[in-house]
C-alpha cells in the first residue's frame, strides 16, 4: 500500500472470510485520511482530559459551568435535529454488532438499534471486523441467522433504525497501524461503518447515525464534529448529512451539555443520559475527595436520588431547548422462566420508564427484545399521537453545580454483600469480555464494561477512603482480597472450560486494589490479552 498512498498502512489482524470485504484498499486510505488529520488533536484532547482529571483529584479545579461559554448557554440557537428514521425514538434497543443480535434487534419492534462497538462489544480483531460485516450485510438486507435447531430468523418489514456507536476516544485499534501507529478506534468504527454506508442508507431514505461515547467536553464534540465535515467531504456527501447523539456519561460533559451540542449542532440529534459510566466518572474524578463523595452500594444509587435526578432533568430541559432529543437510560433486565422474578422485575422497569417519560424524556432504553412492548406501552401512553416530546421545555429546571456534585444525597450505606457483589461481577464480566463476549448476562442483567468499570472503581473508592460497612467493618485491601479469594471461587464453579478467570482476577487487582485508579480497565486488557499481529494481510 506504500507505493499507492503517502501513508504507510499495514493490517496485522488475521485475515478470515470476508474481512476483504471490509479492509479494502479504498476504505483503508480513507482511514488513512482521518488518522492523518485528526490523530494530533486526539493526543491533544486526551492530554487535556488526564490534566483536568488531575486538578479536580487534587482540588486545585472547582467544577462548574464555564464562565467563558455563558454566551452559548443564554443565547438562542437550535440543533439540526432529527433526520429520517430518527423522528421517533421512544424504545431504542442497545447491544454489540454480532449477526443474531443485529437480527433480533432490527426485528424487535424497537424504534432504534443502538448497534454498539464500544461498552457492548469486546474489541477482539473478529469482533470489530465481523461486526462491520454484519452492519453492511443488514443495511442492504442481506442478512439472516439460524438457530441451532435450524430456525431461520431474516429481517422483516419495517426494521429499527441504525445508529452505531465507535468506541472512544481513548481507545485505539491496533490491528491497523499507519506510518507505524495504531490508529484511534474511534476512527476505525466509524469509518468504516461511514465509508461502506453512508450512500446506501441515504439511498434507502435514512443515513448515517451515530451514538458518541465518553466525551469529557466541548472540545472533544468539536473534534468529532471535524471528523463528520471532512468525512462528508471525502466522500461527496452534503454537510450535515450526518447526525450524532452524544452520551452525557462524565460528569464534566454534564457541566458542557449546551457546549456539546452548539459544537455539533449542524449534526446534533440529541442526548442520552448514561447512568454507570456517569457514576464511574464521578469516582474517576472525585474518588480522593473524602466521605461527600463516597456511594453506597451500586444497586442503591438510582435515577430518584437527588444529585441523579438532577442531571437527568438537567438534560431533559437542556435538550428540548435546542431542538434535540433527550434518551432516556438503560432497562438492562432479561425475561427468565421464574414468573414471579417476571412480575418483580418489570413492574420496576416500568416504574423507571414512567419516570423517564414523565420527565419529558422522548424515549429509552433497553437491553433486550422483551422489554420492548414494556418501555413502548409507557411512552405510547404519554406521546399520545405525538413522535416525541420536544415540545414540551421544561422551564422550571433549575439545576446548579451544587445539585450535580450532590453525591452525599444519594444515602443509603455500604455493606458487605455490595462489596462482594462488585466483585463478582467484575470477575464474571471480565472473563466473558476475555473470551469475546461484551454484552453478558449475569444474574438476569445484561451487563457491558460499563458494569465493569463502576464495579472495581467503587471497591478502589470504599478502601482508598477506609469506608465503613453497615456493621462498622472498615473496608480495606486486606478485607477484599479475603473477599476477592472467595467470590473468584464460587465464580470458578460456574464458569465452563475454557474460563479466563485467572486473567480477569489478575486485571481486577490491577484496576481496583493499587494505589492509583487506572482511568479504564479495558485499555491495558485490551493491549495485553485481545491484541493479535500474528499475520499480516
Amino acid at each position: 500500500m506504500a507505493d499507492k498512498f503517502p501513508y504507510r498502512i499495514e493490517v496485522t489482524g488475521p485475515a478470515e472470510e470476508r474481512f476483504g470485504e471490509i479492509l479494502t484498499p479504498a476504505a483503508l486510505a480513507f482511514l488513512a485520511r482521518l488518522d492523518n488529520a485528526f490523530a494530533g488533536r486526539r493526543c491533544e484532547v486526551l492530554d487535556a482530559r488526564r490534566l483536568r482529571r488531575e486538578r479536580l483529584a487534587s482540588g486545585e479545579e472547582k467544577l462548574d459551568f464555564l464562565p467563558e461559554t455563558r454566551r452559548i448557554r443564554e443565547d438562542d440557537w437550535m440543533v439540526a435535529g432529527a433526520a429520517a428514521g430518527l423522528e421517533d425514538r421512544r424504545v431504542e434497543i442497545a447491544g454489540p454488532t454480532d449477526r443474531k443480535m443485529a437480527v433480533n434487534a432490527l426485528n424487535s419492534g424497537a424504534k432504534v438499534w443502538l448497534a454498539d462497538f464500544e461498552d457492548a462489544t469486546s474489541p477482539t480483531w473478529h469482533n470489530v471486523i465481523d461486526g462491520q460485516l454484519n452492519l453492511f450485510d443488514a443495511i442492504r438486507r442481506d442478512i439472516d441467522f439460524t438457530t441451532d435447531a435450524g430456525k431461520r430468523y431474516a429481517i422483516a418489514d419495517s426494521p429499527a433504525t441504525i445508529v452505531a456507536r465507535p468506541r472512544g476516544w481513548h481507545l485505539v485499534e491496533k490491528h491497523i497501524r499507519i506510518d507505524g501507529r495504531p490508529v484511534s478506534a474511534s476512527l476505525v468504527d466509524f469509518g468504516l461503518y461511514f465509508f461502506h454506508n453512508a450512500r446506501q442508507l441515504l439511498a434507502r431514505g435514512s443515513g448515517p447515525y451515530f451514538y458518541l461515547p465518553k466525551l469529557e467536553s466541548h472540545r472533544e464534540a468539536r473534534l468529532w464534529n471535524d471528523v463528520f465535515r471532512l468525512a462528508q467531504a471525502e466522500l461527496g456527501i452534503p454537510q450535515g448529512t450526518i447526525r450524532a447523539t452524544v452520551l452525557i456519561e462524565t460528569i464534566t460533559a454534564a457541566f458542557e451539555m449546551d457546549e456539546i451540542l452548539y459544537e455539533l449542532r449542524e449534526h446534533a440529534a440529541g442526548l442520552n443520559a448514561g447512568r454507570w459510566d456517569y457514576i464511574f466518572s464521578l469516582i474517576k474524578n472525585f474518588g480522593d475527595q473524602g466521605a461527600d463523595f463516597v456511594l453506597p452500594d451500586r444497586s442503591q444509587v438510582t435515577m430518584t436520588v437527588p444529585f441523579m435526578r438532577a442531571y437527568s432533568e438537567l438534560l431533559v430541559s437542556t435538550c428540548h431547548k435546542r431542538g434535540a432529543h433527550a434518551i432516556g437510560g438503560m432497562a438492562a433486565f432479561i425475561p427468565s422462566k421464574d414468573p414471579d422474578a417476571n412480575t418483580i422485575a418489570f413492574d420496576k422497569v416500568r416504574q423507571d420508564k414512567e419516570r423517564e417519560a414523565g420527565d419529558g424524556f422522548d424515549g429509552s432504553w433497553v437491553a433486550h427484545p422483551g422489554l420492548v412492548p414494556v418501555c413502548r406501552e409507557v411512552f405510547d401512553e404519554v406521546l399520545g399521537g405525538w413522535p416525541n416530546q420536544l415540545g414540551r421545555l421544561r422551564d422550571d429546571v433549575e439545576v446548579g453545580a451544587d445539585d450535580l456534585l450532590n453525591v452525599a444525597s444519594a444515602g443509603g450505606e455500604v455493606t458487605e454483600t455490595g462489596v462482594r457483589a462488585n466483585i463478582n461481577v467484575a470477575l464474571r464480566y471480565v472473563d466473558a469480555w476475555l473470551r469475546g463476549t461484551g454484552a453478558a448476562a449475569i444474574s438476569n442483567l445484561m451487563e457491558d464494561a460499563a458494569t465493569a468499570e463502576i464495579a472495581r472503581c467503587q471497591v478502589w473508592q470504599w478502601i482508598r477512603n477506609g469506608t465503613k460497612l453497615a456493621d462498622g467493618t472498615a473496608v480495606t485491601a486486606e478485607l477484599v482480597h479475603g473477599y476477592l479469594d472467595e467470590e473468584a471461587e464460587r465464580v470458578r464453579a460456574d464458569l465452563s472450560a475454557g474460563h479466563r478467570l485467572d486473567d480477569a482476577r489478575a486485571i481486577f487487582e490491577e484496576t481496583a486494589l493499587g494505589e492509583k485508579l487506572p482511568s479504564f480497565l479495558t485499555t491495558g486488557a485490551y493491549a495485553r490479552y485481545l491484541t493479535d499481529t500474528g499475520s499480516l494481510t
